[in-house]
């Protein structure tokens, strides 16, 4: 069930830099979400704190390495943080750069990403480090931007607590971001109220339409191809998720859709993929299945997986996770 693959990618995101000492965190500043781009297609907020010392996320951490998400473990690093400096919050933005609209074709529009961190950073320490390798900052307007050695990407402290780093141009885009030279997240109504509903959990993500609509397909996934997804799938508005190690691993999606018919619509055709699935799927992933509820209520369908650390543990080593991640 290509769901499951979805909860891996969304829960590792911050896992691979999980070694930090940890401080206690709160939501985004209003800094960290001016310097994101108004067209988002999916951000990915973790907070380390909350979820340092599940047995669940550690086990997850263990299995799974991506290594688009590596890049950005090895960018902070060489900024001069380790176990010593704490990253408390870190944001994973992709985005469409400016003028590109999400009615355009996919291939047409290619997406940028960019990382924002927050948390106690060493700043002095840090520049003194940049200065000894001899590492020279760039201006965009006021802000300077430093290049990490071998990394392809550069770094800007926004301000004592909040750091933007990425490749030089989704960097750009989001320093104009932060500085009102282009529109941000917070002109984008639709976004702004998807993260009202998860923006207090350990890890959460918001998808726009676009993005809501290539997830689908993920979850979908062959049966995507074969169902009456396509005449639907134009109204799909937004979705957003979170995933808590509180208690084992909890998983909640929601996706907002045009009216009541779209939402069952696409809940049926979930629980169909599960039933199928459920008659030829492995042990780990029937056990997976049947802790998996899919309903629909006014315009919006609801996904739950719960599953305590043992069985989560079991899941994370089973040949069918493993085949999933490949």
């Amino acid at each position: 069930m290509q769901w499951l693959k979805l909860i891996a990618r969304i829960s590792v995101t911050g896992l691979l830099v999980m070694g930090a000492s940890i401080a206690s965190v709160a939501q985004l500043s209003t800094d960290a979400r001016a310097a994101i781009p108004h067209d988002v297609q999916q951000l990915i907020v973790i907070d380390y704190k909350a979820m340092q010392n599940s047995v669940a996320a550690t086990n997850l951490r263990d299995r799974v390495t991506l290594p688009e998400l590596k890049q950005f473990e090895e960018a902070l690093r060489k900024a001069g943080l380790n176990e010593n400096h704490d990253v408390e919050q870190l944001a994973y933005v992709l985005f469409r750069p400016q003028g590109k609209s999400q009615n355009e074709d996919a291939a047409d529009a290619p997406l940028k990403s960019v990382g924002i961190a927050q948390g106690q950073f060493p700043v002095p320490e840090m520049l003194a480090g940049f200065r000894k390798q001899k590492i020279k900052a760039t201006l965009i307007r006021t802000n300077k931007v430093y290049p990490l050695a071998r990394t392809g990407m550069v770094l800007c402290f926004v301000d004592t607590s909040t750091m933007v780093f990425g490749d030089p141009e989704a960097v750009k885009a989001a320093l104009d971001a932060h500085d009102s030279a282009a529109p941000s997240l917070l002109t984008n109504a639709p976004m702004m109220d998807a993260m009202r509903s998860v923006d207090t959990e350990p890890l959460w993500s918001i998808l726009d339409s676009k993005g809501t609509e290539f997830m689908m397909k993920q979850m979908l996934g062959p049966a995507g191809s074969i169902t009456g997804f396509a005449s639907i799938q134009k109204r799909l508005q937004a979705c957003w998720y979170s995933m808590d190690f509180q208690h084992g691993a909890t998983f909640d999606l929601t996706i907002s859709t045009d009216d009541s018919f779209t939402a069952a619509a696409i809940s049926s055709l979930l629980n169909a993929a599960v039933t199928v699935r459920k008659m030829s799927g492995s042990d780990a992933e029937k056990q997976a299945l049947s802790a998996t509820s899919i309903g629909s209520d006014a315009g919006r369908l609801s996904v739950h997986f719960a599953a305590s650390d043992t069985e989560f543990d079991a899941l994370l080593h089973s040949t069918f996770f493993q085949g999933m991640l490949s």
